[in-house]
């Protein structure tokens, strides 16, 4: 069953088309990657994806609902409840600790519990980490503790854009272990990326070019 779909989809402004009617579905538990060059659509989509804007024309389906109407409050709901965001730069508050920056996330969906909190840094390696400020961390660790805030109220989707964008090669590969790990347990993701390697982990890549779907690839060398 998809969990997210997009069906004829545009987005103009004036006389661009960032998007021209695209049409896309992602299946539960799918690990889907975007590509393209700059300009061709990729964070016109991500918006529209994780409910941050809508199309001009089209319709969004999330777990099987159409979300393409709805007002702005609604969509903050939908994206507080159902999509973990990821992104390049980490938006962590500098003087939070990160088990504090986790339970930030927490207290825009229900309520704050530290033990709980705890348990996502574990998960993603980082426990011992956890009375750290965002300044005591590397980036390759401030980024698995945006995976774990983004994990905390466990959304339906994992949206993440360019999540290896400021990082080396070591860290690079610890966070696409995460991705598969996460992949293994049943989780949803699409990864937006410009980095091939990291489009080469995922099922299958979505290539755009001038707000079209230029082509789809199966990766076959796929790895779970």
């Amino acid at each position: 069953m998809s969990l997210l779909e997009l069906k004829n989809i545009s987005k103009i402004y004036g006389e661009l088309h960032a998007l021209d009617n695209v049409n896309i579905r992602v299946e539960k538990g799918e690990w889907v990657a975007i590509m393209g060059p700059s300009g061709s659509g990729k964070s016109t989509m991500m918006n529209i994806i994780g409910c941050m804007d809508k199309p001009t024309v089209g319709e969004v389906y999330l777990d099987g609902a159409d979300i393409s109407k709805e007002s702005g409050k609604k969509l903050t709901e939908i994206r507080r409840d159902k999509i973990g965001l990821i992104f390049q730069q980490f938006h962590m508050v500098n003087y939070l600790t990160a088990v504090e920056n986790i339970m930030v996330a927490q207290y825009y969906h229900s309520i704050p519990d530290e033990e709980e909190a705890l348990e996502a840094l574990e998960r993603v390696g980082l426990k011992d980490r956890a009375r750290h400020l965002p300044s005591q961390l590397s980036g390759g660790e401030q980024q698995r503790v945006c995976v774990a805030r983004a994990l905390i109220n466990h959304p339906e989707l994992i949206l993440a854009d360019e999540p290896t964008g400021n990082l080396d090669e070591a860290n690079e590969n610890i966070v696409l272990d995460l991705f598969r790990q996460l992949h293994r347990e049943g989780t949803t993701l699409v990864v937006v990326t410009h980095d091939p390697e990291v489009a080469e982990a995922a099922q299958r890549t979505i290539v755009l070019k001038n707000g079209h779907v230029a082509k789809e690839i199966i990766n076959e060398n796929f790895q779970d």
